[in-house]
């Protein structure tokens, strides 16, 4: 039975699971939203409410203690700067996980775990990337054309 039991452990041993979450949250910040399993989605949207709380206080202290959990200082940077005050005046729910069909190969459960109220940006970002892949791929295409 689970009773008490406030951790998903995800089948990983502590030091694999705190990086992989730690990975997870920074790529939510960094694109505002990702897609993976349904279980690491609940558990890092638990991890990434945390680091928010902490950077709605905005302090050198609060700082430095989302920076033990993300070693990445751009990413800190855009959560105390962008993300953070966008939140000040909600006390919770900053992340939605909207269920997707199965995976193809395994059928693993996939959620998509976004930040409430960057919709719009993350959509756009997504079209950025997708721009810049069409160019690449029409890149590579001409330069594999052989003159004759």
């Amino acid at each position: 039975m689970r009773h008490r039991k406030k951790l998903n452990k995800l089948g990983k041993p502590a030091y694999h699971r705190r990086s992989m979450l730690s990975n997870l949250a920074r790529s939510v910040f960094a694109h505002y939203g990702i897609v993976t399993t349904l279980p690491k989605a609940k558990e890092t949207s638990k991890y990434a409410s945390k680091l928010i709380t902490f950077a709605k206080k905005g302090d050198l202290s609060a700082r430095r203690e989302v920076m033990k959990h993300l070693p990445d200082k751009k990413v800190v940077h855009k959560l105390f700067n962008d993300i953070a005050p966008r939140f000040k005046d909600r006390t919770g729910g900053y992340t939605r996980i909207t269920h997707l069909p199965p995976r193809k190969g395994d059928g693993a459960k996939l959620a998509l775990l976004e930040l409430i109220g960057f919709e719009d940006e993350r959509k756009q970002k997504q079209e950025e990337l997708k721009a810049r892949r069409k160019e690449r791929e029409e890149k590579e295409l001409k330069g594999m054309e052989r003159p004759t």
